[in-house]
């Protein structure tokens, strides 16, 4: 998954305010305890960042986003 594929989805899934806070504040122990913006900056593919997202919020994510 290409990285602005990445954000197109975390922001129709969760609106560009909020997938901004989502992105830089919230830590999910599914990144080993980072944020998404931090799991990026130190590598890892989107794809397993999306995964993560997902996981952790499962009601949020519609099933043509997954």
């Amino acid at each position: 998954m290409r990285l602005t594929d990445f954000w197109a989805r975390l922001e129709e899934a969760f609106g560009p305010g909020y997938a901004a806070s989502l992105a830089s504040d919230q830590v999910l122990s599914q990144l080993g305890g980072r944020t998404v913006e931090q799991a990026l900056a130190a590598g890892e593919e989107t794809h397993v960042v999306w995964r993560a997202v997902v996981a952790a919020y499962p009601d949020r994510v519609p099933a043509r986003l997954r």
